[in-house]
Formats: structure tokens, C-alpha cells, sequence
């Protein structure tokens, strides 16, 4: 039997991870190394466990621990026995949470460090690229799909999203945990030049989804046919930016019907990622 801290009052300290600090709090931007993740859900905290990922805390709501989550909770403490696990009463954490917590736990994990662009894309040959996308259920769904779909890695620009936002990595199902990922540039500046540049070294063609006058169709088998691909995926609403349509090697545009001229971001990413993962070749 494990042993439990039972939590009565929401202002406890140890709950400031998941009821009081903000999402630039826990990203910590002045110390990386002291960042926090929140995970929710017994599935993608055992994703997070099983790539690596060190839990800090553990929450929950008491009438679980010998049912739906003690296999997470069993996980936890056979490598992490350290780990306090927090439980509370349901009224308890819905006042913290604001909700039911029907996903049954919480867990505040160790913020890891990015990886470098050569450890990213070592080996990769097709990966998509993030320009400025802000919707934390967009990026969470775009990583769900390039994992399922047969992409090897993930870049996103530095001002879109962090996957590692709460929303993100519930909508990813904890992918964001298993395909690689990380951010390219420092600074805005870097985007789209010298960023797509770079992408050139490492031996990358780079598909603009746009739509475009001079654009190719995603069937075209030109794109299949390359051997690296970076996939260019804009922000919502805009798109991306006229520079970085102008200096991709392809524009490309996904035949619509209807008289629709666009899909949503998340959709025509699924997409893409079918169509041009060499795993179809």
C-alpha cells in the first residue's frame, strides 16, 4: 500500500503547479531547468512515464486510487518512489481545477530541455514546420496526426505555441512526448531566413501549404518523389507569411470542392502528412 497526502485546503503549496501557476510560470523561461509540464489523464501520463518523462507530483481524487488509476500510480512509484502522490475529494478538486476531474489524475512532470536541431533531424526525412501557430488544440492535434501519419519530427517557429501547454499535450493524446520536436531560431528574426536555409543544409526541400497561383497539387508526384521534405503548416486565420511562400522550393494546395477555399490548419495537416509520408511510397 502506498502512502497518500491527503489534500483538504485548495490553498495548500503543493497544488500552486496545477491550480496557481501560470502557463509562463511553469514554462519558466529564466530557468529552463526548473520548468513544469501538467499531464492529465492515467493514458497520457503513462505515455510521458514511458519516454522518459520525471514525474514531480501526483494528484487525484481518492475514490480512484484502487481502481482506474492505480496501475499510474503503482508505475510511478516502482522508479519514482519519491514522487508525493496528492489525493483529495471530488468537491475539493473541482473547486481547484474548476471542473470534474473525470480523467481521473493529474501529474506535474520535469520540464526537459529542447533538443538541437541535429539531434531533431538526424535521420528524419519528413517533418512539418509550425509558423506562428497560437491554438494550443491545433498544435496538439497536428502532433497527434505527423505521429500517426508517419512524420518523423516536428520545428515550430519561436512564437507559436508551446506544445507542452496543457491543452496541447491533452489534444495530442501525449505525442508530443514520442515524435521529436524542437524550436527553430532563437528569436523571430530568424524566420523564415536564415531558418529555411538551414533546413537547405541538412539536404530539406521545403512545401509552403498555400494557396497560390504558382502552386502544385499535393498528389503531385514530385513531392513524394524527394527525399527530405519539410512541410510548411501557417498560422491560423493568415496563413503564412508572403516571404516564406516565396522562398519554399513548392507551394502546395489541397484540391478543394464546393466552393471551399481552405481547411482548418489541424485538418489540412492530417492531410498533408497522409499524403506525402514516405511510409505510402
Amino acid at each position: 500500500m502506498f502512502d497518500f497526502i491527503k489534500i483538504t485546503d485548495i490553498e495548500a503549496h503543493e497544488l500552486d503547479p496545477y491550480v496557481r501557476l501560470t502557463g509562463a510560470q511553469l514554462r519558466n523561461r529564466l530557468a529552463p531547468s526548473e520548468g513544469i509540464i501538467i499531464v492529465e489523464s492515467p493514458v497520457v501520463i503513462g505515455t510521458a512515464l514511458d519516454s522518459g518523462y520525471v514525474p514531480l507530483s501526483f494528484l487525484t481524487d481518492e475514490r480512484l486510487i484502487n481502481s482506474d488509476v492505480a496501475g499510474t500510480i503503482e508505475k510511478i512509484k516502482k522508479d519514482y518512489p519519491d514522487t508525493p502522490v496528492y489525493v483529495g475529494e471530488r468537491d475539493i478538486l473541482r473547486e481547484m481545477t474548476g471542473f470534474e476531474l473525470t480523467r481521473g489524475a493529474l501529474s506535474a512532470m520535469k520540464r526537459p530541455p529542447l533538443p538541437s536541431l541535429d539531434e531533431v533531424l538526424s535521420g528524419a526525412s519528413r517533418i512539418a514546420i509550425l509558423e506562428e501557430i497560437a491554438d494550443s488544440t491545433n498544435v496538439g492535434a497536428i502532433f497527434r496526426s505527423a505521429a500517426a501519419l508517419g512524420f518523423d519530427a516536428v520545428l515550430l517557429t519561436p512564437t507559436a505555441c508551446d506544445p507542452y501547454s496543457r491543452r496541447a499535450i491533452r489534444v495530442s493524446m501525449g505525442t508530443v512526448f514520442q515524435i521529436p520536436w524542437t524550436v527553430i531560431g532563437s528569436s523571430q528574426k530568424d524566420w523564415p531566413i536564415p531558418s529555411l536555409d538551414l533546413l537547405h543544409e541538412y539536404g530539406f526541400k521545403t512545401a509552403a501549404m498555400a494557396l497560390s497561383d504558382d502552386s502544385v497539387s499535393i498528389d503531385d508526384p514530385s513531392l513524394i518523389k524527394e527525399e527530405r521534405l519539410a512541410v510548411i503548416l501557417g498560422t491560423e486565420g493568415t496563413g503564412l507569411s508572403r516571404q516564406t511562400i516565396d522562398s519554399a522550393d513548392y507551394v502546395v494546395r489541397i484540391p478543394m470542392h464546393h466552393g471551399v477555399d481552405s481547411l482548418n490548419v489541424g485538418a489540412a495537416a492530417a492531410v498533408a502528412f497522409w499524403q506525402l509520408s514516405l511510409r505510402r511510397s
